[in-house]
C-alpha cells in the first residue's frame, strides 16, 4: 500500500514525479488553508512544508501518522521540533541546496550597503550625480565577524574571502571547522575586533532578539551589519538606536521581525520608516536563498534524502 505525502507549497515538476516513482501517494495542495490542513493531517504518512504552514504542537499532535516532514531550505523555526521528536517523526531540511545562493546574496548586500549603490541610483533618477557623498568602503583589510559557520556562515566566507579581508568566526555548537582563510575565535574578539558583522544562526529561544542594545554596546569598533538568517535574530528598535548613536554604521537586511506588511502596526510601520529614513539601511524581502539554482537544488537534496534515509530507489 502506498504511502501518502502531502505537498503544502509549490514544487518544481521533478520532485513530484520522483515521489511518485518512490512509491508515494502524491497529494499536492500548494495552497492549502490551516482548517483544511488541521482535518486531513491524520491521513499523512510525510508532509512538506515551507514558510506559510507553522507545525506547531497543536498540529503535531493532529497528525496521528506522520513519520516524516520536509521542510525546504534551512530554517526549522517554523516546525515544534521537540514535538516532532517525541513522536519520532524524522524532520528533512536542504540548507546545502541554497547555502551559496545565501552567501551570494549576503556579499552582494554588503557590497551594496558600503558603496551606497542602490542610495546612489536613486539620487541618480532623481537627476542627482553625487561622487563625493557616496564615496565607498573597500572590504580588503577589514575585519568580518560571521557568526554562525554552518552551511550559509562557511559559504558566505568563501565567497568573500577572494577579497582579502581578516575572516573572524564564531560558532557556540561548533569546533575546529576553520580554514585558511578564517580564524577560529570567540565572541570577546569579535566585539573587540569586527568592522563588519553577517548574522547566520538559527532562530531558537538562544538567539531571539540576541541582537539587542546590550549586545550591540560591546563592540569596540563602528560596525555594518548584515542579517540573512531570521529577523527575529535582531530587535529593530534597538538596531535603529545604534544607527542613531553611530554605533551601526548601516545594515543590510533580508529579513525582518515582521514580514507580512498587510499586518503592521502603526508602531511596527513607524519604526520600518524610521530605518529606512537613516538612508544607512538596506532591505530585501527574504530573498537571499531564492535563485533559479537554488530553488531546483534544495529540492533535489530533499529527494536525495528521502531515498537514503528510507533505502528507497527511484523506478
Amino acid at each position: 500500500m502506498k504511502k501518502h505525502f502531502l505537498i503544502t507549497e509549490e514544487v518544481p515538476e521533478f520532485f513530484i514525479s520522483d515521489l511518485t516513482k518512490a512509491g508515494f501517494e502524491v497529494i499536492y495542495k500548494p495552497n492549502i488553508s490551516l482548517s483544511e490542513l488541521r482535518q486531513i493531517i491524520p491521513d499523512f504518512y510525510a508532509i512538506l512544508i515551507r514558510s506559510r504552514i507553522i507545525l506547531d504542537k497543536e498540529m503535531l499532535d493532529l497528525a496521528k501518522n506522520l513519520s516524516m516532514i520536509f521542510r525546504p531550505g534551512s530554517g526549522l523555526d517554523i516546525i515544534d521540533t521537540e514535538t516532532a521528536e517525541n513522536k519520532n517523526i524524522i524532520i528533512f531540511n536542504s540548507p546545502e541546496g541554497n547555502r551559496d545562493a545565501v552567501g551570494e546574496h549576503a556579499l552582494g548586500l554588503l557590497l551594496s550597503l558600503i558603496n551606497h549603490i542602490p542610495a546612489s541610483f536613486d539620487e541618480i533618477k532623481n537627476g542627482r550625480w553625487n561622487r563625493r557623498k557616496n564615496i565607498g568602503t573597500e572590504i580588503k583589510g577589514k575585519k568580518i565577524g560571521i557568526i554562525g559557520f554552518g552551511n550559509t556562515g562557511s559559504a558566505f566566507a568563501k565567497k568573500i574571502s577572494s577579497f582579502d579581508p581578516e575572516i573572524l568566526a564564531y560558532d557556540k555548537y561548533k569546533t575546529s571547522y576553520a580554514f585558511p582563510a578564517v580564524r577560529e575565535t570567540d565572541m570577546e574578539v569579535i566585539f573587540s575586533e569586527a568592522e563588519i558583522v553577517s548574522f547566520h544562526i538559527p532562530l531558537t529561544s538562544e538567539t531571539k532578539y540576541l541582537v539587542n542594545r546590550e549586545y550591540l554596546k560591546k563592540f569596540s569598533k563602528q560596525v555594518y551589519l548584515i542579517n540573512t538568517s531570521r529577523g527575529k535574530i535582531i530587535n529593530s528598535e534597538d538596531l535603529l538606536w545604534a544607527i542613531q548613536n553611530d554605533i551601526v554604521l548601516g545594515a543590510a537586511l533580508d529579513v525582518l521581525e515582521n514580514e507580512n506588511f498587510k499586518t503592521y502596526s502603526a508602531t511596527e510601520r513607524a519604526l520600518i520608516n524610521a530605518l529606512i529614513s537613516t538612508g544607512r539601511v538596506l532591505i530585501t524581502p527574504h530573498i537571499a536563498g531564492l535563485t533559479v539554482e537554488s530553488e531546483k537544488r534544495i529540492f533535489s537534496v530533499l529527494i536525495d534524502k528521502l531515498l537514503i534515509f528510507n533505502d528507497l530507489k527511484i523506478i
